[in-house]
């Protein structure tokens, strides 16, 4: 009996301080931690990046302007050559006869035109004696007229001879890199229409064209005379298709007159120096050009902004270490940040990682996020 009172006294504590730890309310779970990063204010230049394509400064397309057999290729295929160079010649006899016929002809008409003056020449002080009568006088006058314009079709048709038998070799009109033949020696060309050789091209300097929307094409129009002549000064930058940058800065050429309906842009030529002909035409890049520089710019890292739909929020980190969600009004892209236009001020602290897991109103443990290096020269806005 004794022993049983023994171990009841001892049960009883047991169980109630085992009672006592199930009722002892859980601790509170620490705050979650997040990384936060500045809210920081610089000028950020504002860029227009285009894609487009390279093609010659001129592309001139050789023809063969006569008819004839073609005899030979004078050039290789592929290279440069200068202006007056001779890069086919059509068989020529063809063309030298018809120039032979033509003189012949003309010589013919010149003896027509002889006699026909030393009639007007005898009639004259003939017809004023009445020793022959007005009507043969005015015969001769008829046939020395008729005369001289066939000497003038004469020598006309000599000078057509002429030019084409010299179009019989033909030229280089400009000096640049040529290209493939398409008609070997030995074909016809020429019969029916100019037929299309090859083509030479013109390459330093090089043309760029691209095309600009209409929107972009109003912003650049609506710059001021400053940012003109800084954007203008600045020059174009153009990256290659292997992502290198081309090391000569272009400028704005011609524009074209009107904006296409099918794609809603205005194309744009820009002009690139080209200085050891790396550039060929058909070439594909990215071209950079300089639209306005936003002075005092708000930018926070584009992780910390969350966009749904067209709504863009971040989580800001108040003094208390609490979270307020805030809408805002985003920018244009500067890198790995983004420009605020609306609802933050500089000094504000945004998450830029952790966003999801806090809430509104929660409380938090925040840490410096580490983003890239702001204020470098690589930190400009590309508008969309």
């Amino acid at each position: 009996m004794r022993t049983y009172v023994r171990w009841f006294a001892l049960f009883v504590p047991m169980v109630a301080g085992l009672a006592c730890k199930e009722e002892a309310p859980p601790a509170a779970p620490p705050p979650p931690e997040v990384y936060v990063a500045d809210v920081v204010r610089q000028d950020v230049p504002e860029y227009l990046e285009l894609v487009g394509q390279t093609e010659g400064y001129q592309d001139v397309d050789i023809r063969a302007r006569v008819e004839g057999f073609l005899q030979t290729m004078n050039y290789t295929e592929g290279s440069f050559v200068k202006k007056g160079d001779l890069l086919y010649t059509i068989d020529p006899q063809p063309l030298e006869a018809t120039l032979a016929r033509m003189k012949a002809n003309q010589a013919t008409a010149q003896t027509a035109l002889e006699k026909a003056t030393n009639d007007v020449k005898r009639y004259t002080p003939l017809a004023a004696k009445q020793a022959v009568s007005q009507r043969e006088l005015d015969d001769a006058l008829s046939a020395q007229q008729s005369a001289q314009s066939e000497v003038k079709a004469a020598a006309a048709a000599v000078e057509r001879a002429t030019l084409d038998l010299g179009y019989a070799r033909v030229t280089a009109p400009i000096s640049g890199l040529v290209g493939a033949t398409l008609v070997k020696p030995g074909n016809l060309v020429g019969k029916g229409e100019p037929t299309l050789l090859t083509t030479i091209s013109q390459i330093d300097p090089i043309r760029f064209r691209a095309g600009v929307t209409e929107a972009d094409y109003l912003r650049i129009k609506r710059r001021s005379d400053a940012q003109t002549a800084r954007a203008r000064a600045e020059g174009i930058q153009l990256t290659l298709a292997d992502g290198t940058i081309f090391p000569h800065k272009g400028r704005i050429g011609p524009v074209d007159r009107a904006v296409n309906p099918q794609t809603g842009t205005l194309g744009v030529q820009l002009i690139f120096p080209n200085p050891g002909d790396v550039l060929r035409p058909g070439q594909y890049g990215r071209v950079r050009a300089l639209i306005d520089v936003r002075p005092g710019a708000l930018l926070v890292p584009q992780v910390a902004v969350q966009q749904l739909q067209n709504l863009y929020s971040v989580a800001v980190v108040n003094p208390n270490q609490t979270i307020s969600f805030r809408n805002v009004k985003v920018g244009p892209r500067v890198n790995t940040d983004w420009v605020i236009e609306e609802g933050l001020k500089a000094g504000e602290r945004v998450v830029a990682q952790g966003l999801q897991f806090i809430k509104d109103g929660q409380k938090v443990r925040a840490k410096p996020y580490q983003p890239s290096p702001r204020g470098a020269p690589e930190d400009v806005a590309v508008a969309n």
